[in-house]
């Protein structure tokens, strides 16, 4: 059982009038850290606290209809059971930073689901030689929203959802989610009928802020003495780069902050590295082999930045 939720980008979503996607994020935060492990998402609980849901017929009551359809559209194509859920009016409990926009809310859920110990995915097994697979992602998911919003009233002024020159990228930085629980999942073996791995993947991490040094070093690889060389890593999405930009963030600043281009990264045998590629074209998602498993006197994690080309290492100290 795992439970996330939207955090600030909810103020994107509105700002964008994008309501229909925003249950994208609310799935891939919630459901994607229990598939990491071998699981599958089965039941999923949210909480939608709102300051006013308004009356039927008004701009706000039909946003939070869009709300709530998107997450029947996103728990279908997960084939995820939407078992139970919560609203409530909260009034000043619930607020904005754009004080005039009336459809304020925040967004959270549970994900239950099935783990078989047989095929959970712990990192024990992780070896020098390993192929290291990124998984593309086309913006920030819903990580480091609030450096986002910085960047925006930088480029755009402290009330930058009141400037038209600021919708487009608004748009894009409210870009929904991956979804890469499906095919995760039927690499697992969960959609055989013998339950048996198609792949055997040694470890999913992931992405979030500060990902690379934390979940993927300091988590797997650190306490094992392995280190990655991550050289072929996704370009950042372009909405990414000007945030960047617009906020004066150097590479490593940018890869702690948010994915990079990259929503998830699986490590494994690169005798399985063709197969996963195509099976990922199959799932309608970008994968290409990003790096592999190192063995030194002192681990570390090096990556070759696609910001500018930079190299960032991260080590256990």
């Amino acid at each position: 059982m795992t439970s996330d939720g939207n955090g600030t980008k909810v103020i994107l979503n509105a700002a964008a009038g994008m309501y229909r996607q925003a249950a994208r994020d609310l799935l891939a935060m919630s459901g994607t850290d229990l598939t990491r492990e071998g699981g599958i998402g089965l039941v999923f609980n949210n909480v939608l606290d709102v300051s006013t849901l308004d009356d039927p017929g008004t701009p706000t009551h039909q946003a939070f209809i869009e709300l709530v359809d998107g997450l029947g559209e996103a728990a279908a194509e997960l084939s995820v059971v939407l078992f139970r859920g919560e609203t409530a009016e909260l009034g000043v409990c619930v607020s904005s930073e754009n004080p005039e926009s009336g459809v304020k809310f925040n967004w959270s859920g549970t994900m239950l689901g099935a783990i078989d110990p047989r095929r959970r995915i712990t990192g024990v097994n992780i070896a020098p030689g390993m192929a290291i697979i990124a998984l593309r992602e086309r913006g920030f998911r819903a990580n480091g929203i609030s450096s986002v919003r910085k960047a925006l009233a930088l480029r755009f002024g402290e009330e930058w959802w009141n400037n038209p020159e600021a919708m487009e990228y608004i748009k894009m930085a409210a870009e929904p989610s991956v979804l890469y629980d499906q095919l995760l999942q039927h690499l697992n073996g969960w959609y055989t009928g013998e339950f048996e791995q198609i792949i055997t993947a040694h470890s999913i991490i992931h992405l979030s802020g500060g990902a690379f040094e934390g979940k993927l070093g300091k988590d797997i690889l650190f306490p094992r003495g392995l280190s990655a060389e991550l050289d072929n890593l996704w370009e950042p999405p372009e909405i990414m780069q000007l945030c960047a930009e617009w906020r004066g963030m150097d590479d490593e600043g940018c890869y702690k902050t948010w994915n990079g281009g990259q929503g998830a990264l699986a490590v494994i045998s690169p005798d399985d590295s063709d197969f996963f590629l195509r099976e990922s074209e199959r799932f309608g998602i970008e994968a290409q082999v990003c790096g592999e498993i190192t063995e030194r006197d002192e681990p570390i994690v090096r990556i070759q930045s696609s910001f500018s080309g930079a190299e960032i290492t991260y080590s256990p100290n």
